[in-house]
Formats: C-alpha cells, structure tokens, sequence
C-alpha cells in the first residue's frame, strides 16, 4: 500500500480552478455592460423588480449561449435541424456548463397532448399492456390513441434482374384510436344557423364564418365550383346543393383555368378551426367556434380516446384507459403492486417516473388530463420530473420561477428540490421573487435598480443577510409582512354556486360574496381553479383573466396589444388629413425595404441568422413619407418609442389630446408599466409584464364581476402593493373582484376568504373554510390558516 509522505497539502490542481461562471458586458435587452461572477455548484437565486433584467441575464445569456455552444457540437447536417441560435451579445461568458432549461412556458395545447404523453409515462404504459395484456391485441401502437388502425393492398413494381416484376402486397397497422371521434375524447355537433344566413344568396353574404368573405378566395371557388347558384338564397337549396355546399368531400375544379380544390364547408372547418385547441385561438375565431360547436363526451369510447380492442385488454382486470383515468398516486400503488420479472426494468422506470409525480407534489394529476389545461407552475413541475433522478452532474439547472402556483404549504417541499440537485454538484439558477425560496441561496445577485430602462445593472451580490442589510428595493421589502385589515367591506349581494362537480369538486355548495375582495385558495390541485372558472364564467358581466400566454410576433407591442394604436393612427390621419392605414408598420405605411420589420433578417441555414438595421428607414419601419406627418410636433415613430408614462401627458393635453388613448393608456399606468415604451416588441417582454398587460386589456371590458388567476405571478414585492392598490381601486368603483392566489400578502388584503381543501385530487375538492381573513388566523383550523397566521405574526 502506497503511503503518503509529505505532510503539506497539495497545490490546487487547475483543473480545479473553474468554480465561478463569469459574465462580461453582457447588453441583452435591456442589461446595461452588466458583469458578474456566479459560484458553481451552488443555487444562486437572481432577484429584482418585473422588467429589471433577471431573464436576461440568466435566460437569455447565460442559458442561450450554452444551449448554442452544445449545438455547435454536431455536425452541420444535424444542426439543418435544430432551433439556430444568435450569440448572445456579450464581451466574455467564462466556465459555461451544460445548461438544462425548466422555464415556465405552457405546455403545448395541441388537444392530442395529455399529460401521459408529454412525460413519456404514456409510451412506458403502452409498452406494459403490449406485453403483459391479456387478450393480447398487438404492439405499442394498438394502445395509442394518436395512431388509427389502417389497413391496405395492392401490386407494387419492383426492379429484379434487369426485369419489372409486379408483386401483390398488404399492410395492416393497428393503431387504438377511437375511430369515432379520432382520438379526441369528445365529438362536435356544429350548429348550422351559425354558419349562414339561410335567407340570403352565397353572394348577398350568407356565410357567417370569419374568413369567408366572397370578395377573396372563397368567393371565387364557391362561385365557379358549379355545384350549386350562388345568387340564390341557401333556403331555396335543393337537398344536393345543401350536401355539396356543406359536407362535399374535395374535388378538383378548374375556375378562371386556375385549378383548385373545392371542399364543403364543414369538413374545411373541422380541419382549419377544430383541430385547434379552442384556448390556441384568436379571439374572433373562437367566439364562432364557441357560439356555433358544442362538444360532447364521444359515445363510443366514453371520453377516453381508445378504441374498443385497447380497451379490452387487461392487466389485473385494469386496461390502459383506466389506467391513465387514476390519480397518478394511485397508479403509482398499482404499478409498485406489479410483480412481473420478464418486464422489471420496465416496471421500476415506470414507478420512477409516477413516484416523482407524488414527490414533486403532482400526484392529484391523472395521465390522461390535457396538457394544455396545466397552470403554468403545473407545466413547470411536469417538466422538472424527468431530472429528478438524473445522474448527471455538474450541470447548471435553470428555473424560471419555480414556486408558482404553490402553495406555501407547497414551497418547501421544492426547496429541498433545488436543494437535492445542488447537493448532487450541479449549479442551480433560479430566478425568484417569493422570499421563502431567495433565503435558502447561497448566492443572491439583485438586478435593478427599475425595470426597463431603468434597470438592468447589478444593485447586490452576496449573501441573503448582505441583501437584507443591503439598501435595494428587494432588500427593502424583503421582510415585507402585510397585516390583515382592521375592518372589512360589507357584500352587496351574493354569486350562488350549487353542486358544483367539475373535476375533483366534491358537490360544492358555495356563495361569492358581491361587491367586496374575495381570495380563493387551497393547495395546488385543491379544486381552486376547477370552482372559479368552472362555475363562473367569462360572458354576461364576468371579465375573466386567466395565466393563459400571451401571443404575439416581434411585430405586435403593446400598442397593437391593447388597440392603443387605433386612436393614436386615427388622431394622426385627422391632424394631416391621410389615412389611418398609412400609420401602420404592418399596413401601408411600411418602410418597403424590411416590411416593416425595421430590421432585415439574412437567413445563414444552420448558422444562426443576422439582423441587420434597415439602411432605407434606420430602424423606424416607416416610409420616409410617413414621418413627414406629425401630430403634436411628433412623428408616429417617436411616438412608439415613448414611454407609457411619456405617453400619458403627450395624449392627456394640448394639440394630441386624445381621450380614447389617454384611457388606454392609464390602464397601462395603472397596473405598474409605465416604463414600458409602446413600440417595444412582444417578444422581449417578461412572464410578470405580459401578466400585467393583460390584466389591462381586461380591464376596458365591461363587467360586473373581474375574475383574476394568480395576479402576483412574476411580480415583485414592491409590486404586490401595487396590485393591491390597483384591486382596492377595482372594488371601490363598484365591481366585485375573485382572485385565486397563494400570496400571503393578498390573503391578508382579502374582505373574504373560501378556501378548498383539505389536500389534492381526491383528498381535496372541498370547502374547508368560509370567512374574514381574520376568522381564519384565529381558527388556524387549515393548512392556509396556519400559514397566514405565521405570515402575519412575522
């Protein structure tokens, strides 16, 4: 055995020096030469007002160059096929690791997506029952409801020794589709009064479907397919005209000696409108897709999507539709109780995966729930699972907000989360505003001191008692403790919900007090959501604003958001006597060298593109023509390029006044996005402004009645006064505001309090606690009683 003989310790090896991710000059968005030095293997928790620069930094650098430098590693043609990447725009990023991305971007909402099939826990059960089923009725794909059973033959020409042979062949594929409503889970019943007026001719404007306009395409297809009179009214139809102009399956036709495809207005709307998620749609769209379809649980497969053969085959008396049905902890317990060796490795991947369902708090979640109908903490946690029992180490984890949608109770199972994979030698990087989560770092960077422009620079870097101590805005509000109200409003009336049931609700009977600030709340998957917007819903008076994204291109702003750009297009039009579409950077008035874009892309295929300002406008994607206009001795460029708050006294008084965009924009002042400038895209907006900016579009909506989910996400503790303040105005004008939320400081805020429980799924779905915040301190009979009343007493 070998001994050691010196006594002093050894000299560093180098390889042991890189232990600091170091930032130099990075300018992405609106990070001002910003440089900083992130230990590794640690969790550095990034902090700062909404819009300070947090996702910048760690998102958009950090992240974004890793993720661009691991593609650079494949080949070319590889490459051909992966998203391209920019280089950050940076002076030097040192000791990068592999990054792993958990962000909080909403699951896709494709209505074929579920939760089984995003985690690949769907693929492992298939495989299970094509093993183990009984009757056994083929591979995999017999068991999956995205694969149709198909079946063909036919003679094929081969080439064999200089000779065509012609042989017969056939193919079957076995798919567990549900033929009737192809693996969907519920049929569409389109009622045909919607669709068209049947007192008018198809040229007088019977159709009544967006998009189907007789001066474009449809009208030229329809009127010279031939089949049918199109100066005739529809009522005047014979039965094949109706048939044709309806249900006509495609046919080529030939009008004008263009040729075309003539296909019935229904099987055209299934294929363009329904086979969307209805939540994927634009407003307009989904407004006929709502007032003409109903759907309805398919009758043939009972909503489960699955032909009758998957449905057939067994394991313990169990098929795989019931199977996805289970509450994933329940399923867990069946699959432990499975003692089959010829499929063990199998079985111990798939208990892997169900147990970090339970232990991640997603247990109450069945397989076969949409995915597109996951809150977006939900959606989070779905994807942290597949790293919970990764080997792997030395990587640098990224979360964006890991605690939404928890509830307190909630938090600190997912520190210890962040805690295990920092503890394994991985370097975790979050970005947080809850301060539970901020005070288990190791390392805190605060990034202000403002948003917009107004920050993007480092204010604090050290330790959480250096932040306390420290004189930033976070460390100011750091132990923020709202107390609860000394006297709270009295109803005006009341909102009844009886026997409620959707989802895991258990035969709620509630009432919603009128005219006062109600906070619903309870552990994630308690039933918040399923009672608030199940029962209550956005139409007659009810203004509803869900966690639903935000969808926009780099074109859109938040003028062409929020409609802020039609007032201001016309206020122009009138005061230069033109017409408003010339003010439009995606109408007539574009810059014609980039469209509008202001920037000119130069695809490089697997290289990532180059934007390039355009040389005609310098950027400000008008025609030259167009500046030459003014109103208020400004040009609609510098008009885009003010700040909402610049915005508010240019429109407020003297020659631009314009009442229609002042409101706007004070709503847009109102809910803390006065430094946001109007022509900034989309794109480049973060989770909590895009939150923001749609609570004010929602709020021009006529309503009796605002119903808000999570209104705190993405906001920072000085912009939960601000909301606050904002609710309070809300209610004192008159309206009655529901909130769902798990932020103390809007519990303590509340008139009134329901609160669901006692745990998820099916231990929960219950009312456990109707009454004044103040009723639920002193009872602290809850989960959310107990933490409220430790909140307050801090």
């Amino acid at each position: 055995m070998a001994m050691r003989t010196d006594t002093q310790s050894p000299a560093l090896h180098i390889a042991d020096s890189h232990d600091l991710i170091r930032v130099q000059g990075a300018r992405v968005n609106n990070l001002k030469d910003l440089s900083v030095e992130i230990p590794k293997r640690r969790l550095t928790v990034f902090t700062g007002v909404s819009g300070s620069g947090k996702s910048s930094l760690v998102f958009g650098t950090i992240a974004a160059e890793s993720q661009r430098m691991i593609n650079e590693t494949y080949s070319a043609f590889v490459q051909g096929f992966m998203p391209t990447l920019a280089r950050p725009e940076v002076d030097v990023l040192d000791g990068l690791t592999t990054a792993i991305i958990v962000d909080q971007q909403r699951m896709g909402a494709d209505p074929r997506s579920t939760v089984g099939t995003a985690t690949d826990a769907n693929a492992m059960l298939r495989i299970l029952f094509s093993r183990l089923g009984q009757p056994h009725i083929g591979s995999p794909q017999a068991f999956s409801f995205n694969v149709a059973s198909i079946s063909g033959s036919g003679a094929v020409a081969l080439e064999r020794g200089g000779k065509t042979v012609k042989e017969q062949r056939s193919f079957s594929v076995t798919g567990g589709m549900c033929p009737r409503c192809e693996g969907r889970g519920s049929v569409n019943d389109i009622d045909l009064s919607a669709l068209y007026d049947d007192s008018k001719s198809l040229k007088e404007g019977a159709l009544t479907i967006p998009g189907y306009s007789m001066d474009g395409w449809y009208g030229r297809i329809f009127s010279g397919s031939g089949f049918f009179d199109p100066d005739k009214p529809i009522s005047k139809f014979t039965k094949k005209e109706l048939h044709d102009l309806l249900h006509k399956e495609p046919t080529k036709i030939k009008v004008d000696g263009i040729n075309l495809t003539y296909e019935g207005v229904i099987p055209r709307i299934q294929k363009s409108m329904l086979s969307k998620d209805v939540d994927a749609m634009q407003p307009h769209i989904r407004a006929f897709v709502e007032r003409a379809v109903t759907f309805t649980t398919c009758p043939e497969c009972g909503g489960t999507r699955l032909s009758g053969a998957a449905r057939s085959s067994k394991i313990k008396g169990i098929n795989i539709a019931d199977a996805c049905a289970m509450q994933i902890s329940d399923l867990a317990e069946w699959v432990h109780g499975l003692d089959e060796p010829s499929v063990a490795p199998l079985l111990a991947k798939l208990a892997h995966t169900l147990d970090s369902f339970v232990e991640i708090g997603l247990g109450y979640l069945s397989l076969d729930r949409p995915s597109g109908t996951l809150s977006g903490g939900e959606a989070q946690r779905v994807k942290m699972i597949r790293h919970l029992g990764s080997s792997l180490t030395d990587v640098t984890y990224v979360f964006d907000e890991p605690t939404i949608g928890l509830h307190p109770h909630d938090i600190q199972r997912m520190n210890d989360l962040l805690l295990r994979l920092r503890d394994k030698g991985n370097t975790v990087l979050v970005v947080e505003h809850k301060p539970e989560t901020i005070v288990i770092a190791d390392h805190v960077v605060d990034l202000g001191p403002g948003a917009g422009t107004a920050g993007g620079t480092v204010c604090f870097e050290g330790t959480v008692e250096g932040l306390r101590a420290g004189g930033t805005l976070t460390g100011r509000h750091f132990d923020d403790r709202a107390s609860l109200k000394e006297t709270v409003r009295t109803p005006t009336g009341t909102l009844e919900i009886r026997g409620a049931t959707a989802h895991n609700l258990r035969d709620v009977d509630v009432d919603f007090p009128l005219g006062v600030l109600v906070v619903v709340t309870g552990v994630a998957g308690s039933g918040k959501s399923s009672l608030v917007h199940g029962s209550i819903h956005a139409g007659a008076g009810v203004v509803s604003v869900d966690q639903g994204a935000i969808r926009g291109s780099r074109r859109s702003n938040p003028a062409t958001y929020t409609g802020l750009l039609d007032p201001i297009r016309k206020a122009f039009a009138k005061a230069n006597g033109v017409k408003p579409a010339l003010f439009s950077a995606n109408s007539e008035g574009a810059c014609p060298t980039c469209n509008g874009a202001g920037v000119i892309y130069t695809d490089l295929a697997m290289m990532a593109g180059v934007a390039t300002t355009c040389e005609e406008c310098e950027g400000k994607r008008f025609q030259a023509s167009v500046l030459d206009h003014h109103l208020g001795g400004r040009d609609i460029s510098e008009v885009l390029a003010m700040s909402v708050t610049e915005a508010v006294e240019f429109f407020g008084a003297g020659e631009a006044r314009t009442p229609a965009a002042h409101a706007i924009l004070n709503r847009l002042a109102d809910v803390g996005l006065g430094y946001l400038s109007l022509g900034q895209p989309l794109t480049t907006l973060s989770g909590g402004e895009r939150q923001r900016l749609k609570l004010a579009t929602h709020m021009a909506e006529k309503g009796g009645v605002y119903v808000l989910d999570e209104p705190t996400t993405g906001l920072h503790l000085a912009d939960v006064e601000q909301l606050l303040g904002l609710l309070d105005r809300l209610v004192d004008s008159g309206k009655s505001v529901i909130v769902i939320e798990h932020h103390q400081a809007v519990m303590a805020h509340a008139d009134w309090i329901i609160d669901l429980g006692p745990g998820a799924g099916h231990d929960g779905g219950q009312i456990v606690f109707e009454g004044t915040p103040a009723d639920l301190v002193a009872a602290r009979s809850t989960l959310t009683g107990e933490h409220l009343a430790a909140y307050v007493a801090t």
